[in-house]
């Protein structure tokens, strides 16, 4: 098959583009060229989607495209210029296209979505989900098959979000570990080779419809299980209420001074726990998470910029004054 990415010189991308090389397809990847390289055995072609006309040294027609555009305006300049162009259609959408984070265990088809982005709305993080659901649409109107991956939280080696690799360095310190809210929380994360392979897969197999591409949820005792597995460690773990962590300042998700992959409840219960069994037979396999720890390690160097998570001294204090208060 002839393959086009639009981006493919990160992460999701780079992986997408990795496993159809592999896979033995004809890759092109068309992008900005500024933010990384393309994978040995791909074909790199500079484009601008921010133009109209900054596609226009995309020549040809393709089997299938992949597309993990953030902003409906770059959509739409795409769709534009490779109109009857385009077999297939892959959209790596986002799971924050969902309007309702409260309920666990729910399928795709089970949640509202944001209202779309207006087409003169500002494109900014803080529109992050309306305008991914604004995209969606956009691919619906072409008539063209499309696969639309509402994607979670992604992680493995090359991730710069620091999320997941938090939790893999801490465990490997060692010492005793501040654990956010209780051993029967939900999480739920997606290897990003295994998303980039199945990404490939729906484009061979033509597959269309919604679906969220994040793998099956686990607790997180188990989740922690698995990366001391994968690490050969075993990890002193302290759990610290939600409330009290808030009293503390410690921050959910992402940030200075924050825990990673923890989330309040009971608002964000689903946020972590979708129901994806229609993923997993569709295609989607998920590697082991000792295997994704091991690897996360091995590709976190001295110098990994820190975005996520508590530093050791801000842990220290934290589990410090947990101690003193029960």
């Amino acid at each position: 098959m002839k393959i086009l990415i639009l981006g493919g010189t990160v992460f999701l991308g780079r992986a997408a583009a990795r496993a159809a090389v592999e896979a033995g397809h004809e890759v092109t990847c068309a992008a900005r060229g500024v933010s990384g390289s393309v994978p040995d055995g791909v074909t790199f072609v500079e484009i601008d989607r921010s133009s109209p006309d900054g596609l226009s040294a995309l020549e040809g027609t393709f089997d299938a495209a992949i597309d993990v555009a953030r902003w409906p305006s770059h959509v739409r300049n795409s769709l534009a210029a490779l109109e009857g162009r385009v077999g297939h259609w892959t959209f790596v959408s986002s799971c924050s296209a969902y309007s309702d984070d409260s309920v666990p265990l729910a399928l795709a088809h089970q949640l509202p979505l944001h209202d779309p982005l207006p087409e003169d709305g500002e494109e900014v993080m803080e529109n992050y989900g309306p305008a991914k659901v604004a995209c969606e649409q956009l691919f619906a109107a072409t008539g063209v098959p499309t696969f639309v991956c509402r994607a979670g939280l992604i992680v493995g080696p090359e991730d710069i979000g620091n999320r997941f690799s938090y939790w893999v360095s801490r465990l490997d310190r060692g010492g005793e570990i501040l654990a956010p809210g209780t051993p029967e929380d939900y999480v739920q994360w997606i290897d990003v080779r295994d998303l980039g392979a199945w990404l490939v897969k729906a484009a061979e197999t033509g597959l269309t419809g919604a679906f969220d591409g994040i793998g099956a949820p686990v607790t997180r005792s188990e989740f922690f299980d698995g990366i001391a597995s994968g690490l050969s460690v075993a990890p002193s773990l302290t759990w610290v209420p939600q409330e009290f962590l808030a009293e503390q300042n410690v921050s959910p998700w992402a940030g200075e001074r924050s825990l990673p992959m923890w989330l309040p409840l009971p608002e964000y219960a689903g946020f972590m726990s979708h129901d994806v069994s229609p993923s997993l037979a569709a295609g989607l396999i998920q590697r082991p998470l000792a295997e994704t720890a091991r690897d996360t390690l091995a590709a976190t160097g001295e110098g990994t910029a820190i975005r996520a998570g508590l530093t050791a001294e801000e842990e220290a204090e934290v589990l410090a004054a947990w101690h003193k208060s029960s």
